[in-house]
């Protein structure tokens, strides 16, 4: 939830992020929604979520072995860390999990799977 009471829902079926209102039943979306992919539009099972105070939206994308980094209002998604395939090398993640950033930038992600 942010600062405006908002609340951010991933929906690793619909593989999208939806930022919903109080008493709203659709949402807006704010993240992926084109469908299961590794596109910089798409997400494939978004798990974790985090929020920071420029409303930047970070994803745990866990089948794409990434983190995205999806700041208001865009179209398309900025690959933070990860996405060169599931592995143990320092420029891979395995099932990202649990994110934070804290507030110098710094991204620290619970990968699962390495």
């Amino acid at each position: 939830m942010d600062a405006q009471r908002y609340l951010y829902v991933s929906d690793e079926g619909k593989h999208e992020v939806r930022r919903y209102q109080l008493g709203e039943k659709n949402g807006t979306l704010v993240a992926g929604g084109n469908g299961k992919g590794a596109d910089l539009n798409q997400l494939n099972e978004p798990r974790y979520l985090f929020l920071d105070r420029q409303q930047n939206v970070y994803v745990s994308d866990n089948s794409n072995h990434r983190v995205m980094k999806w700041t208001k209002g865009a179209k398309e998604g900025i690959v933070i860390a990860g996405g060169q395939g599931k592995g143990a090398a320092l420029t891979q993640l395995s099932y990202p999990q649990g994110l934070f950033v804290d507030t110098l930038g710094t991204l620290y992600v619970a990968d699962w799977g390495e």
